[in-house]
């Protein structure tokens, strides 16, 4: 393992700027000596972007400055407004150059210390807290192994040893498919010169068998066992799948947060934006005001057993409306 690493995420005005401080404030309470950086990349006002996708408070800046964040411009010339995902994959560019780095979604929450994780940053890998999202297998339409193999075919990869064996044909966990959630590998320039290729070429030129599918919002999530493949990665070990849970909490929504995760979360959240300089500048969200600090995320808590949850989100999403408490 690297003694020294950067830890990424991205940053933009709104939503996500209100996510990052809760991302910092969790961070920093597990990592007080963390020796690597502490980074947010934030896209900068192109002509690709309807609106201005910066940071829109100086107070929220000076929030994560207090926490030891940089945040780093960059400009997102391919990717913007349509496809705001796309700021992952350039944003890499912002990070120097063979320095290894671990990327999170911003919706990301700290609950262990990235310590106790055992990472090989040569051998990258990715986040396995998915569900069966790409591709959607149509009657009489190629199937999981044609669409992945035409991918792989694309870009002269070994198809075969992105398979698990371990689970049968045509079952969508055979085939290597990760959450974009976050991701690791040596040298940001690297991985992002790959993932940018990857994901421009399916869009400009899908192959035949996947030519009919969706790739808004799946992109990231299609290029990204491709880069992993080239660069000598995989599956995660048992100690990297700990950043699924144990370790980071990919929470998506905080009204997910308190229907779905366990108490660890929720503690390691409250008590991080508890003080009231962060608070101060959090309630301006109102997710964060009526949820978090108003303590109605509790109603939420109390409506799931968390050992017995609805198999399909949407039926989370649902019951959360209807108390409207559906908050981002």
């Amino acid at each position: 393992m690297a003694n020294k690493f950067n830890v990424f995420a991205i940053i933009q005005g709104g939503r996500l700027q209100y996510e990052a401080i809760a991302f910092a404030a969790t961070f920093r309470q597990k990592h007080p000596n963390f020796k690597g950086r502490l980074i947010f990349g934030e896209p900068q006002h192109t002509d690709n972007w309807a609106y201005d996708p910066r940071i829109d408070r100086d107070d929220v800046r000076q929030i994560l400055e207090s926490f030891g964040a940089e945040v780093i411009p960059f400009e997102n010339r391919v990717f913007g407004s349509d496809y705001p995902y796309g700021n992952k994959i350039v944003g890499l560019t912002a990070l120097p150059k063979g320095e290894p780095f671990i990327f999170f979604d911003t919706d990301t929450i700290f609950t262990g210390r990235l310590n106790n994780v055992a990472f090989d940053f040569n051998r990258p890998s990715a986040s396995m807290r998915r569900t069966n999202t790409w591709p959607k297998i149509e009657l009489y339409g190629p199937g999981y192994a044609d669409t992945w193999k035409s991918l792989y075919d694309k870009f002269d990869l070994d198809f075969e040893s992105s398979l698990d064996l371990s689970q049968p044909d045509e079952y969508w966990q055979r085939y290597m498919y990760f959450n974009a959630g976050w991701f690791f590998y040596s040298c940001p320039h690297q991985f992002a010169d790959l993932f940018l290729h990857y994901a421009t070429e399916i869009m400009r030129d899908p192959p035949f068998e996947a030519c009919t599918q969706e790739f808004d919002p799946w992109l990231d999530q299609v290029a990204l066992p491709l880069v992993i493949s080239n660069l000598g990665g995989g599956r995660p070990s048992p100690s990297q799948l700990e950043l699924d849970g144990e370790v980071a909490c990919h929470y998506r929504t905080l009204p997910l947060l308190y229907a779905r995760e366990n108490d660890a979360a929720i503690e390691a959240l409250e008590t991080a934006v508890a003080p009231n300089k962060v608070k101060k500048v959090l309630k301006r969200s109102e997710a964060f005001r009526k949820l978090v600090f108003q303590r109605k995320g509790e109603i939420i808590r109390e409506m799931f057993d968390r050992d017995n949850l609805p198999r399909k989100e949407q039926a989370i999403r649902q019951r959360i409306k209807k108390k409207n408490l559906w908050l981002r």
